[in-house]
């Protein structure tokens, strides 16, 4: 069974899935985690993870890689977990030497990234500086707030325009080049 497929099990409530994706997968993220963590709070926030994963299973698109998508659970997971004890941000581990196939793959998605940035509008505009604070910087909403001056409920409404306006762009992208 693949991981898509324990994913959908998951999201049904099957327990054994979530000891599976447990099995496959809390090894590689502690590893990563332990990059960003002391060695202590590993175990609680891959604990953490695995509950995200559970919680959030019914949203998972079988289109993306599971491995991603739990790294980003886990990265929030660290990151709260962080704030809870004093630190505002988790660094980005850095992979040691990824396979070159890995780092082709890293440059093209960040390059269309970056092009897809550019639908958020000029650097100094708000749109990119809710980008920046809550994804690049992975600040709390409250916090990026309070650092731009709006309520939160404008940083909440930029953050949705800013997911749609980069998901167009990217999609927008794709389906240009499918048509080459």
């Amino acid at each position: 069974m693949d991981d898509d497929e324990l994913i959908a099990r998951l999201a049904g409530g099957d327990d054994v899935a979530l000891r599976e994706l447990f099995r496959r997968h809390a090894p590689w993220l502690a590893a990563r985690l332990r990059t960003v963590l002391p060695a202590a709070d590993v175990e609680d926030v891959l604990q953490e993870t695995f509950l995200g994963a559970w919680r959030s299973a019914a949203n998972y698109r079988p289109q993306e890689a599971a491995g991603g998508w739990l790294w980003v659970i886990a990265r929030r997971q660290a990151a709260m977990w962080l704030r809870r004890k004093g630190q505002d941000s988790v660094p980005v581990p850095v992979e040691d030497r990824p396979a070159e196939q890995d780092q082709v793959e890293a440059a093209i998605v960040r390059a269309d990234l970056n092009s897809a940035l550019t639908a958020l509008g000029p650097q100094d505009g708000p749109d990119r500086a809710v980008w920046d604070l809550l994804y690049e910087q992975d600040r709390p909403v409250a916090q990026v707030a309070q650092i731009l001056g709006v309520p939160e409920g404008t940083v909440k409404s930029r953050a949705h325009r800013v997911r749609k306006l980069l998901r167009a762009a990217l999609i927008g992208k794709r389906t240009a080049e499918e048509g080459l």
